[in-house]
């Protein structure tokens, strides 16, 4: 099975497979790019495939899958069919309201968090969010989380260098824990944000017995 992986993951042609699998993972987020891109790095300890090219390739793939995604936000129209009154208005406006202050934060972000990416792509592009400042900040999101995926494969790849097998488990563990640490941690935060504030309580001197009566 190693020397099968090794095999296509040593071949010019994974550049192109990195690319579209980045690609693809803008639209249907079950795309496993980051796994292969973790993949690669292991194997790029050896020299093959190159780890500067594995970060270029999934980065550019990754950079234009996004772009896709935010014209096909930006191309439904959801502003225009929406009531111009109601919940769904008044959540579709908040949104408007956060990514236009935050959204180049949002963006880097929610590449990290499963279904994130498509998430905040299509609302940027649904909410008219302007597109050299998208290209901008997803610049630095693809190239971070290109960089990410690949340096964790190739920590892997160095840590077990004569056993690529183990390699690919203990880069993929890395990732596994360190999303799974990210998903707790806003979840912890999202419940502390609204759990009730704690209601004040004036404390009442306790009453004093009276002396009992002699016997």
């Amino acid at each position: 099975m190693i020397e099968l992986l090794e095999a296509a993951v040593t071949s010019p042609w994974v550049y192109l497979a990195l690319f579209g699998l980045a690609l693809l993972d803008a639209f249907f987020p079950a795309v496993p790019s980051e796994t292969m891109v973790i993949t690669a790095g292991v194997f790029a300890v050896s020299g093959e495939p190159n780890l500067a090219l594995i970060i270029v390739a999934a980065a550019a793939g990754a950079f234009c899958g996004d772009h896709i995604s935010y014209q096909i936000g930006r191309s439904t129209g959801l502003a225009r069919r929406l009531p111009a009154t109601g919940r769904r208005r008044a959540a579709f406006d908040w949104a408007t309201a956060a990514l236009h202050r935050r959204g180049g934060v949002l963006l880097v972000i929610a590449r990290y968090i499963p279904g994130g990416r498509t998430a905040a792509t299509l609302t940027m592009g649904a909410c008219g969010y302007p597109r050299t400042r998208f290209a901008a900040y997803d610049t630095l999101a693809v190239l971070s989380w290109a960089a990410y995926s690949g340096l964790i494969g190739y920590l892997g790849g160095a840590a077990f260098e004569e056993n690529k097998l183990l390699g690919v488990i203990f880069a993929l563990g890395m990732a596994i824990t360190l999303t799974v640490t990210i998903e707790l941690g806003r979840w912890l935060l999202a419940r502390r944000r609204k759990a009730p504030a704690p209601v004040s309580v004036t404390e009442t001197p306790a009453l004093e017995l009276a002396p009992a009566a002699d016997r």
